[in-house]
């Protein structure tokens, strides 16, 4: 039998509740072949995420009353939704149109990575204990759809952040992220290949970097839902680095004396430790999950260079 005919015996029912309705969905996604890492790592949050989105409820907020009765209309939506996520391997952020990142909501599209970075604990930490004093003027390097420099700005309000992606499609939906959480007036968008995108002199006291960090076999072996993000914002060589070096090696210009960068590399953060031995990497720890995010100072940086 057809997976869309499956599906279609899931919601014959003329009246569901959505408890039911995510119970359904989640045995439906249970049963085929999905990768998940797009917001949730299991079918039951996925179909709860799919459920109350069709439902216009938000999937970050308590539910009151999962023995509500879902409309016609409502499911009509919820089983194009799981359609579409089961057989055609959309993310759901894709689907929804919307995404959470650092607690704050995102427009999503397929124009950028949907964020998924654990970047997003440090800026809910304000970056401490790394930063000595507010920064003035920050970086978001590789932005994409611009989460990390939005909810950076927001966490600090006297910032004029910076965006840099050589993606004219992704900072095209980073102005609508950002026009949506009213920084615009300081989230400043730029066109081009990493640091020559940025006006010449500019110097940041925090420069972060989520730049594309997957390697040759890991890009081959990702479920195919990774496959409807754009390539540009993943593949980096052979050994995932093609990005990170360039960085390491410029980014001592454009960082003041006290200034720090962060930059996520990944599951290439052993590559990295091969290729600089002789760099003390800070590699920064995360109470929810996630690794491969280092650390470095200016005077790191410029050793960098020296020995580069």
């Amino acid at each position: 039998m057809p997976e869309s005919n499956q599906l279609h015996l899931l919601f014959t029912e003329s009246e569901m509740t959505l408890e039911q309705l995510i119970r359904a969905g989640a045995d439906w996604l249970n049963g085929l072949a999905l990768s998940y890492g797009h917001g949730t790592d299991n079918a039951l949050d996925e179909s709860a995420w799919i459920a109350l989105e069709a439902c216009e409820l938000s999937p970050v907020e308590a539910v009151d009353d999962y023995s509500m009765v879902v409309q016609p209309a409502q499911l009509a939506r919820a089983r194009q939704w799981y359609q579409r996520r089961g057989i055609e391997h959309i993310p759901v952020a894709y689907l929804t149109g919307r995404c959470w990142f650092a607690g704050l909501e995102f427009l999503a599209d397929e124009r950028a990575l949907i964020p998924r970075s654990p970047i997003a604990e440090l800026i809910g930490q304000r970056f401490e204990p790394w930063l000595s004093t507010p920064p003035a003027r920050i970086l978001d390097l590789c932005c994409g759809g611009g989460c990390i420099g939005i909810a950076t700005a927001l966490a600090f309000e006297t910032a004029q952040v910076d965006g840099a992606d050589l993606s004219a499609d992704a900072l095209a939906l980073a102005q609508q992220n950002a026009e949506l959480h009213r920084v615009e007036d300081r989230f400043s968008l730029y066109q081009g290949d990493l640091f020559n995108a940025l006006p010449t002199g500019a110097r940041y006291d925090l420069i972060v970097s989520n730049p594309p960090y997957v390697d040759r076999d890991d890009l081959q072996q990702m479920g195919s839902e990774y496959r409807h993000e754009p390539r540009l914002g993943l593949a980096a060589g052979d050994d995932g680095l093609d990005v990170a070096h360039r960085i390491l090696a410029q980014a001592a210009d454009r960082i003041t004396p006290d200034g720090v960068l962060v930059v996520e590399v990944g599951n290439s953060q052993h590559a990295l430790q091969q290729y600089y031995p002789q760099v003390d990497f800070i590699w920064l720890e995360f109470a929810s999950g996630g690794h491969g995010v280092f650390l470095l100072h200016r005077a790191q940086l410029e050793a960098v260079v020296a020995t580069g």
